[in-house]
Order: C-alpha cells, then structure tokens, then sequence
C-alpha cells in the first residue's frame, strides 16, 4: 500500500512542475517575441512481479505478466519556436523576424545572446541596442543627423540625411540559425545563449540558407495561446486532485489494516 502513497506524490509533484510552465506562459502572454514552454513527462521504473511471457498455467504462457509502474517524473520542459502574431507598431526601430532565426546581441560580458525581440533603441552613441542597452552584432551606428530609418527584408540598415539625395547604407542585420533552437538557455530578457545541445550558430543574411526575413514596424509578439493555457492548467488542476485523492485513499486503507488489530 505504500506503494500507491509514493506513486500519488511523484504525480502531485509533476503536475505542479505543468501548473508552473502554465504560469508562466500565461505571465508572458503579452511578452515581445516570448516562446512557451511545454512539460513532457515520462513513467518511472516499473516493479516486475511476473515477466510477460512466463509460464503461467499448464496452458501455456501469460499474456501480458504483471509489470507495476512506480510514477511519473519530469522529462524536460522545453521551449516551442512556433511563430508569434505580427504587431503593426509604426516605430522604425521596430523589426519583427518572419521565419526562422535570431537577432545576435553581445552582453556587457563579451558574450553573445540571441533574441526574437527586435524592439530596437538607440544609445547615446548612436548604436541600435535592445531594451537594456545591450549591442546588436554586428554594430550598426546611425549618423546624429538621421532623418528616416529604412530596415530592409533582406536586413540592409540605410538612412535619409539632410542635403542627401539617396539613402545611405549604414549597416547590415545579420539572422543567427540553430540546428536545435529547443537547447538554447533561457537566460531572461528575453535573451537565449547557446548551448552543447543548440550546436554552434550559423549567421546568414536574413531570407537566404533559410533564414526568415525582416519586417520593419512590426513585432512578433508571444506565441502563447491563452486559451490552450487555461485548458491545460485545467487539466493539471484535476489531475493534482486526483493523485492527491490517491494518497488520501491509500492513506484510509492503511488506518483501515492498523485497525484490525483493534477489532
């Protein structure tokens, strides 16, 4: 009977591990460029009372044998890079990634990070950054007399200047690719580094080595379904109260075996 009490606590435990990635996800439904999380969860080890295929009877062997699994446990909670929604902003700083790819950002560490936010400012030097300050790779740096800003689907970063009759080239926006984006660390921000598991980026002019494309004054918001969130959060809910009423149950049976002595 002890049995069943741990096999109800590993499922309490992993629906609470689902219940926070909903949170989560639901937190961050209105994040720019955010990738939900899925919990994938696998049985653990199972107790072999009788092997399938033994002798059972003098029929013959058994079908199936007596094989009891012991729980569940977490797999790996990992993100889904499934495309957001398009946000039409009007802000030149703006750009959203239409297909597969990252922007490449260096922290103030020298490391590189990646993102599929492009919700671009300019620093006080003139340099496009993210949110935090931190440098898009390659530089770009736009002249102090800028007028218009034109980003174009290929990543070519121009600008319009007083007494200038056509557009300068100040830049060019480069697409980082993953061969499994799945592996990348999440570090916040909305940033991603690499990892063993992501395999090395691969930088590509946006559109080409299929590497999606850029679009100017949009955002890719969350990819996140609200609706689909609430639905699993839901499903995790009832299943916690079952596994907890798995426990309770097995924990009458034992009050109910201690009290035979009794009677």
């Amino acid at each position: 009977m002890l049995r069943s009490l741990y096999i109800g606590a590993t499922g309490m435990i992993a629906q609470q591990l689902s219940l926070d990635v909903v949170a989560n996800n639901l937190a961050n439904a209105n994040t720019t460029g955010y990738k939900k999380g899925r919990a994938d969860f696998q049985d653990l080890m199972y107790q072999i009372v009788q092997e399938p295929g033994t002798t059972a009877n003098q029929a013959g062997t058994g079908p199936t044998g007596i094989q009891v699994g012991l729980g569940v446990r977490p797999a790996a909670v990992g993100k889904i890079f499934t495309q957001g929604d398009f946000q039409s902003t009007n802000n030149p700083l703006d750009v959203a990634i239409e297909g597969d790819g990252f922007f490449q950002i260096t922290l103030p560490n020298g490391e590189s990070a990646y993102t599929r936010s492009g919700a671009f400012k300019i620093n006080e030097d003139g340099y496009l950054t993210t949110a935090e300050g931190y440098l898009v790779e390659p530089n770009i740096a736009l002249p102090a007399d800028t007028l218009e800003i034109t980003i174009s689907a290929a990543g070519t970063v121009a600008v319009s200047q007083p007494n200038a009759s056509a557009l300068n080239t100040v830049g060019e926006l480069q697409v980082a690719r993953f061969q499994n984006p799945a592996g990348l660390r999440a570090i916040g921000k909305n940033l991603f580094q690499e990892t063993e598991s992501s395999g090395a980026p691969t930088l590509a002019v946006p559109g080409e080595d299929g590497s999606g494309t850029l679009a100017q004054r949009f955002l890719e918001g969350s990819n996140v379904s609200v609706v689909e969130e609430v639905v699993q959060m839901v499903t995790s809910q009832r299943a916690y109260e079952a596994n907890s009423k798995v426990i309770q149950t097995a924990d009458q049976i034992l009050q109910l075996a201690l009290n035979l002595k009794r009677s």
